[in-house]
C-alpha cells in the first residue's frame, strides 16, 4: 500500500527529473575542469548519452542507481509499494540500457557508465574520465 494518496504520488513523481540532475550536473563540472569539451544529450544517437565527444566517438551515460537498477548498490533497492511494477519498470531500464550500449558500440562509439553512488569519490571519477577520453 502506497503511503501517499494518488495526487500526492503524482506530485512527487513530477519532481524526477530526467535530465541537469544533480549527478550529471557533477560530471559535467568535473569534465570541463579537465579542458574537455562535449556535447549535451547527443538525441541523434541511441539511448541520448549524457555527454558526446563527437570528434573522439566517445559517450557518457550518467546513470542514477535506483533508476537504472545499479548491481550490489544500496542506492538500488526497490520500493515497498508495487513492487511488481517497478520491478517490471527498472528491469525495462536495464534492458534498455543494455541495447543503447550495443547499438552505440556496434557504430563505433565508447561508452563510458558512471554511477550516482560513484560521484562520492570524485578524484575516482575524474581518473576513470582520463583514462577514457585518452589524455
Amino acid at each position: 500500500m502506497d503511503s501517499l494518496s494518488p495526487l500526492e504520488r503524482s506530485e512527487r513523481m513530477s519532481r524526477v527529473k530526467s535530465r541537469d540532475t544533480g549527478p550529471e550536473l557533477a560530471v559535467r563540472r568535473l569534465v570541463t575542469s579537465l579542458g574537455f569539451r562535449y556535447r549535451l544529450s547527443s538525441k541523434g544517437l541511441p539511448g541520448k548519452p549524457d555527454l558526446a565527444f563527437h570528434g573522439r566517438r566517445k559517450v557518457i551515460f550518467v546513470h542514477g542507481c535506483f533508476w537504472h537498477r545499479h548491481s550490489g548498490c544500496h542506492l538500488a533497492r526497490l520500493p515497498k509499494s508495487k513492487i511488481e511494477f517497478w520491478l517490471t519498470k527498472l528491469e525495462d531500464n536495464r534492458k534498455r540500457d543494455r541495447r543503447n550500449v550495443a547499438h552505440l558500440r556496434a557504430e563505433g562509439w565508447s561508452v563510458l557508465t558512471i554511477w550516482e553512488c560513484q560521484l562520492r569519490r570524485p578524484e575516482v571519477v575524474s581518473a576513470r574520465i582520463k583514462k577514457f577520453l585518452g589524455t
